[in-house]
């Protein structure tokens, strides 16, 4: 069996690692020079610089295997005890996010009526409907409008950089559903939770539940380690400037029709999986199936542009925390700011501080559309209103992402059923990549592994039936 994995990002790559390991034929396709997606590090002037994600959740079973198969986990680099702290930007001023209930109870994070309707959470009850519903309708009936619109927010858009009335609760944070079914208050199942998981540790047993906490951490490079070990283990196995151009079905497989340094090549497969951007694989889908692909391009994303502004040692005081968070409310373009400096230290030298914000999301997309001169500017007049920011940096970088973080908006996962039920008319052919169960690091890797396992079992089954 052999499976052509079309896109070369962080899933794609790790798709045909697992798939090779298991003894199938792989071959990854990448349109572009380079591999990796959105994960991107690149040093500059004394920073290491990253144009996509900037860190990972290190947490997940799969994305540490990984790591250690590929011989890189040692590299991996929590971030540093002074991050602890995490802020949020409401109410004119930076105010710290509480780490336990009497702390919150204590805080200026919310006024007091809003902190006390946060307690009543407790007699909240369960969705009357059972239906999908937005994240935002969620929160207000069991925190609140004012912690909806604060804590909520700022929690997904560190995430999605969505809109909350827009986002599907079920798919963006499952969890909060889950603790809403099975114990009808969110703080009742997080507690609970929290609970069970200390419990199984206690005990030895492996039956923790999904994991709770984890540290944030990246590579000693940065995230760019784990995409160079992938396509170094890959080795002639990816193809890049191979840019995918016809899908055939037939008798016993795939043909790939694709053009690969300019020209016209060709291959064929017995599975084809498309780790693409979902718009790209509605474009490579249409001639095949009308309906699956108009599924796939109905999928959202909600542009972005990093801006990174690096100062001279001494120059501004060391930032406190991991950074902060911009609940729309607020009416800023910037969405949040990571103290990156702060939080892997390593990345800026001599004393040097980095700052990396992030900016547009769902709300606000046209910020993305200006030019890099008044994107920097946009983002130091924040951070001047915001954290007092003043000091010219002697460094700035700006990278856009048109279509940056795939939105799963309500509705999500009926469309995810409707279209792996389309996809039963199509043996061999796959989707999978970040537009569909998990847009983080972690969940690519995990739904990579996945579906590695799945089609690796399929070529086992076929050996044992020969």
């Amino acid at each position: 069996m052999t499976v052509a994995v079309i896109g070369g990002g962080i899933t794609g790559l790790a798709l045909a690692h697992r798939l090779r390991a298991r003894g199938t034929a792989a071959v990854v396709l990448e349109s572009t020079s380079r591999v990796g997606g959105n994960v991107q590090t690149h040093a500059r002037g004394g920073y290491l610089l990253e144009a996509g994600p900037n860190s990972f959740l290190d947490r997940e079973p799969t994305t540490r295997e990984l790591a250690e198969t590929l011989g890189v986990s040692s590299r991996i680099r929590p971030a540093d005890a002074a991050a602890k702290n995490r802020y949020v930007f409401t109410r004119g001023a930076l105010r710290a996010l509480p780490a336990s209930p009497p702390a919150f109870l204590k805080s200026d994070i919310l006024p007091l009526a809003a902190r006390l309707r946060v307690l009543g959470e407790l007699f909240s009850g369960r969705n009357p409907t059972g239906s999908d519903e937005s994240l935002a309708q969620l929160g207000r009936r069991h925190l609140g409008r004012e912690a909806t619109s604060v804590l909520l927010d700022a929690m997904q858009t560190g995430t999605y950089a969505g809109d909350p009335e827009q986002l599907s609760a079920e798919a963006t944070f499952p969890q909060l559903v889950k603790f809403e079914r099975e114990h009808r208050s969110l703080i009742l199942g997080a507690i609970r939770a929290q609970r069970a998981a200390r419990q199984a540790k206690a005990s030895g047993t492996a039956e923790a539940g999904p994991a709770l906490t984890g540290q944030m951490s990246t590579f000693d490079g940065g995230l760019g380690v784990l995409v160079d070990a992938l396509a170094k283990a890959l080795g002639g196995a990816v193809r890049t400037d191979a840019k995918v151009e016809g899908l055939e079905r037939t008798a016993d497989g795939w043909k790939v029709r694709f053009r690969e340094q300019g020209q016209p090549a060709e291959l064929t497969a017995s599975h084809v999986v498309l780790a693409v951007p979902a718009h790209v694989a509605a474009e490579l889908l249409r001639p095949l199936d009308a309906e699956l692909a108009q599924k796939a391009d109905s999928i959202p994303y909600a542009p972005i542009a990093v801006v990174h502004l690096g100062f001279a040692a001494g120059t501004v005081p060391k930032p406190d925390g991991f950074g902060f968070l911009v609940p729309a409310v607020e009416g800023k373009a910037v969405l949040g700011t990571i103290h990156v400096s702060t939080t892997f230290p390593f990345r800026a030298e001599g004393g040097r501080v980095l700052l990396t914000c992030l900016m547009g999301g769902a709300r606000r997309p046209e910020v993305v559309a200006r030019d890099d001169d008044a994107l920097a500017a946009l983002a130091r007049e924040e951070l001047k209103a915001m954290a007092g920011l003043t000091a010219t940096p002697e460094l700035t970088e700006v990278i856009r992402w048109p279509r940056g973080i795939p939105q799963y908006t309500v509705g999500h996962l009926e469309r995810l059923a409707a279209m792996d039920e389309r996809l039963k008319r199509w043996p061999g052919l796959h989707l999978t990549g970040n537009a569909y169960r998990g847009v983080g690091i972690n969940d690519c890797v995990r739904e990579a592994t996945r579906l590695a396992d799945a089609l690796g079992g399929q070529a086992a089954g076929a050996v044992r039936s020969a």
